[in-house]
């Protein structure tokens, strides 16, 4: 089973795509998040989002700059501030 997730900013939708993991930099430390994930909601540090596509790949990092994580029903939603690149 896949995780959904989505990137987003202020301005726009970054990504929005069914990906195997995503670890995130909280502001408590960074945590990784897999389909089925209990809700949860963090705020997140300046650092990399790393995505992994699927089981086993290497990961794709996207740096961010502040914001919130949220996982729910739906996946995984994080609001960043700044996204890099």
């Amino acid at each position: 089973m896949a995780l959904h997730f989505e990137l987003v900013t202020p301005e726009k939708l970054v990504r929005s795509e069914d990906v195997h993991m995503v670890v995130v930099p909280g502001t408590e430390g960074e945590f990784g998040v897999l389909e089925g994930h209990a809700p949860f909601m963090s705020t997140i540090r300046d650092g990399a989002v790393q995505v992994y596509k699927t089981e086993g790949a290497q990961p794709e990092s996207i740096e961010v700059r502040g914001g919130f994580a949220e996982v729910g029903d739906s996946g995984l939603t994080v609001l960043a501030e700044h996204v890099e690149g």
